[in-house]
């Protein structure tokens, strides 16, 4: 009888410091601030001041914290509990990312029909979009047939293709007893071979640039950063490897030089191969400080409430905002731009808000019941 209580006891201490070390795990420092610079700098690109704000870059910030998080989350899990529940993790992704995903496509469906002139919308378009295959079916026949504003799910399709791959890797690396630092090489080595790819792609083959920009083949390395990230050095769960005054005084300066030349170079080879690589070199160091410092006043930005707040929101503001914007200057075409850009921003935020409370609030509460 005591044996049993014993054993009961100790299982629901290793439960209870499970979920607390998941729950720990998601609620990581200055996530919600770069979050919050993605989404602004993809819809400041959208709004058309793209010479202001680098679009793509926000993107692959977004797919490197993707990755991290993601990773995070199943290494926690797999040291507390010895596996990956691989239905539960698919389950966390579904409830987290298809109820908006698909609200929102549902309404920018409707008001196409509404108020688009007939045969604007495709079948086979908005059906590529629904399946997540969007950013291949973008690369071999272009936007046209697509809702307006939609255009973003692309990378959303991508996301989807690294949820689906990625678990059985993460699980075999365990299996097979890879230390730490050899996980790591081994997703680097991953990273290496798309560079490879799309060098193939751009110097070999000559592709056009949605070929390499939107396709999971050529982008999922953006994503595998920050895996590598998760596994090595993680700031979140492992101790730093090097002193703060060296990170402060040289990794990061040097991280933020690196990011900075790759939006400077504009030679059109390099920024369909190079460049992602780059980036996903710097973003490595600059997440990892951004998470560890949070308190130094380069980053401290990234956790005030507003900011906070904005990144929140950031995934259904990314859904919404390229359509708000569309709707703005379709009702206001005279508008300038900057103030179109304003008043877009506005309606997006009160859109993704509603969203936010109405869809993904309910939603995470079902799936802290369903799985935590």
């Amino acid at each position: 009888m005591s044996s049993t209580s014993s054993t009961s006891s100790t299982s629901a201490t290793s439960a209870g410091s499970a979920i607390s070390a998941t729950r720990a795990a998601r609620h990581i420092p200055s996530l919600d601030g770069l979050r919050a610079i993605s989404v602004m700098l993809v819809f400041i690109a959208h709004a058309g001041l793209e010479k202001f704000a680098p679009g793509g870059l926000g993107v692959t910030i977004f797919f490197f914290l993707s990755g991290f998080l993601i990773t995070t989350l199943m290494r926690v899990e797999y040291q507390s509990n010895g596996r990956v529940n691989f239905a539960h993790f698919w389950l966390r992704r579904a409830l987290r990312i298809l109820p908006p995903f698909y609200l929102v496509l549902g309404v920018a469906i409707g008001a196409a029909l509404a108020f688009d002139p007939p045969g604007t919308l495709a079948g086979p378009a908005v059906a590529a979009q629904l399946l997540h295959v969007t950013n291949y079916w973008i690369v071999w026949h272009g936007y046209e047939g697509q809702p307006a504003g939609t255009g973003v799910y692309w990378s959303l399709a991508v996301e989807e293709h690294f949820y689906l791959m990625f678990p059985w890797l993460y699980v075999a690396m365990q299996k097979l007893r890879l230390p730490p630092q050899r996980q790591a090489l081994v997703l680097w080595g991953l990273c290496g071979v798309v560079l490879a790819w799309r060098c193939i792609l751009v110097y070999g083959f000559d592709v056009p640039t949605d070929r390499t920009y939107l396709a999971s083949d050529t982008r999922v390395d953006s994503i595998l950063f920050g895996c590598a990230l998760a596994v090595w050095r993680n700031p979140v769960v492992d101790a730093p490897a090097l002193r703060e005054r060296r990170w402060k005084r040289a990794v990061v300066p040097g991280a933020l030089l690196m990011m900075i030349l790759c939006l400077l170079v504009r030679d059109p080879g390099f920024r369909e191969t190079l460049r992602y690589s780059l980036q996903g070199i710097a973003l490595t160091f600059i997440f990892a400080a951004a998470i560890r410092f949070k308190e130094w006043l380069p980053f401290r930005f990234l956790n005030l409430k507003p900011v906070a707040f904005v990144g929140a929101l950031s995934y259904s503001l990314y859904l919404v905002h390229f359509a708000v914007i569309f709707a703005v200057r379709r009702v206001l075409p005279d508008l300038h731009r900057v103030a179109s850009a304003l008043v877009a921003l506005a309606l997006s935020v009160l859109l993704s808000w509603i969203v936010y409370r109405v869809v993904e609030r309910p939603c995470a509460r079902l799936r802290r019941r369903l799985i935590d």
